[in-house]
């Protein structure tokens, strides 16, 4: 038998995160003498390996300086996280639609651009941990839109291509769905626009959370 997986992103599509993103990367530019991005630009970069959101967020810096910045990043979200500063709460709706999928047949997984620490940190604070069979992170795969993450929670969740659907906020989560031959499933309460992530290759793009039980069941 052949599961059908519903494989979802975290930031901006479980759960919002922005607040926390932007005043880490502000912290870890500033530490470093460099001027903090915009968080408009901060925000079009969730969803990337960590090294890379960097690089794009400063495109002049040498490898030295990326992995610097890279670090602190890193340093300063694990000290915001002890001191208990972390505030990434759940979209409304997301623990209403999973329950809602996996009544209907799915199995369901993520995969994100965040650590596995991170995720797991999410994943504990809204008691999710056993909900789903297959967690990707950035830690062991190449940046989206590379379509390993999907690859292997594929091969974890006993799923194939044609039973599996990604569901994210951004382009490069169409991007890597489109690489995987999955379905791309956009939502828009997230950081890209519906525009771009019908662009990116997403055959829909939800409304709300409760849409995605239409969606992935038609």
């Amino acid at each position: 038998m052949t599961n059908k997986l519903a494989l979802f992103d975290c930031d901006g599509t479980m759960v919002d995160s922005q607040a926390n993103i932007c005043a880490s990367m502000d912290q870890a530019f500033t530490k470093h003498g460099l001027v903090p991005p915009d968080h408009h630009l901060v925000r079009r970069i969730v969803g990337l390996s960590l090294t890379e959101a960097v690089a794009q967020l400063h495109p002049e810096g040498d490898h030295e300086i990326v992995a610097a910045v890279t670090q602190s990043y890193k340093d300063g979200f694990v000290e915001l996280r002890q001191a208990g500063g972390l505030h990434e709460p759940l979209y409304d709706g997301l623990l209403e639609i999973l329950e809602t999928l996996e009544a209907s047949g799915w199995v369901l997984g993520v995969a994100t651009g965040k650590s596995d620490r991170g995720l797991r940190h999410v994943l504990e604070t809204h008691g999710l941990s056993d909900r789903f069979v297959t967690l990707q992170t950035a830690d062991r795969h190449p940046s989206k839109p590379h379509p390993a993450m999907v690859e292997l929670a594929i091969l974890e969740a006993g799923a194939a291509p044609e039973t599996t659907a990604m569901i994210g906020d951004t382009s490069f989560d169409m991007e890597m769905a489109v690489n995987a031959r999955v379905r791309a499933v956009g939502v828009d309460w997230g950081y890209h626009d519906e525009h771009e992530l019908i662009s990116a290759g997403a055959e829909v793009v939800a409304a709300t959370m409760s849409d995605l039980n239409g969606i992935l069941n038609r």
